[in-house]
């Protein structure tokens, strides 16, 4: 008789409709992620799980309010790479992500990817680091801002390769894509889905993907791991919850979110989109997020990187 409440409690939830916030405008990566996941939860456990984007100061507006909110599982967030980088790059926040957030399912992994203005006659990343090498400080670097993944993926390039290259800073991947388009920036790291089509037009040089293996969607584009031992920069994406949400909502809702990344359409939606799909328990999803805001922190402090 102890044991029935509790176990009607799990059975109940949601019992109501319950929020995802997403820290970024609609239409970007993040927010697509939250929509596809939240319309599959939302069949399975019978209440809407509405997306609720409040966008601002790199994602911290979103994590910040799911952080405030009350820990009963109706306000989740979808968490993603820029939550790991933001700990380190941000230095007031007023609050401490992996201390107020508790990690409930990994969603995907996907790569950045290294690109060039094909006036690079350059073929391999070995060929690209010895031309930086032979010209030192001569490439220019464009992002879509300071410490963003593509920015960090780009620093941790430099780091492991000892090789110089000036970072140029851009309001968003699209004005720095439409530069590099153009030729005048040479190289960025750069998100899989606003670049594909651009790579696939010829108009840019797809010279390797950031994450661990190749990428489904550029099969025949090498990892820079292939040739800098070690070197990973995956983008990441999965569901938190504030800290003290009920252990039940989360086993609930993990069983929930990886259910969905064994649907078939949604295993194929993801793998021609190019990310990797990344289940898991809530506390091996919690441990590598820890990991990566370490090895974040690590990059930011070393490069020196600040917000601007």
């Amino acid at each position: 008789m102890l044991a029935f409440p509790r176990a009607a409690m799990t059975q109940a939830y949601p019992t109501r409709p319950v929020r995802i916030v997403v820290g970024f405008p609609p239409g970007g990566a993040v927010d697509f992620h939250a929509r596809l996941i939240g319309k599959w939860l939302s069949e399975r456990l019978g209440q809407p799980f509405v997306v609720e984007n409040r966008p601002g100061a790199g994602g911290n507006v979103g994590t910040e309010t799911v952080v405030r909110a009350p820990a009963d599982g109706y306000t989740l967030l979808l968490t993603a790479v820029p939550d790991a980088i933001n700990a380190t790059l941000y230095q007031r926040l007023n609050f401490n992500f992996l201390r107020d957030i508790t990690p409930i399912a990994g969603i995907v992994l996907g790569p950045q990817v290294m690109v060039l203005h094909p006036s690079l006659a350059i073929k391999t990343v070995a060929d690209f680091i010895a031309y930086a090498k032979a010209n030192p400080g001569k490439l220019d670097m464009a992002s879509g801002g300071n410490g963003t993944p593509g920015h960090v993926a780009g620093e941790l390039f430099k780091i492991m390769t000892g090789i110089g290259m000036q970072h140029v800073s851009y309001r968003g991947e699209g004005p720095a894509l439409a530069d590099m388009v153009s030729g005048q920036v040479k190289v960025m790291f750069v998100s899989l889905a606003p670049s594909i089509e651009l790579i696939r037009a010829g108009k840019l040089r797809a010279m390797a993907v950031t994450t661990a293996t190749r990428s489904p969607a550029l099969p025949d584009v090498a990892a820079i791991g292939e040739t800098v031992a070690g070197y990973e920069a995956a983008g990441w994406a999965g569901m938190a919850a504030p800290k003290g949400t009920p252990p039940d909502i989360i086993e609930t809702l993990n069983r929930e979110v990886n259910a969905g990344l064994a649907n078939p359409d949604i295993k194929a939606r993801y793998t021609e989109m190019g990310y990797t799909l990344f289940s898991g328990s809530a506390d091996e999803f919690g441990k590598f997020m820890a990991a990566d805001t370490e090895k974040w922190g690590k990059v930011i402090r070393t490069a020196n990187i600040k917000v601007e």
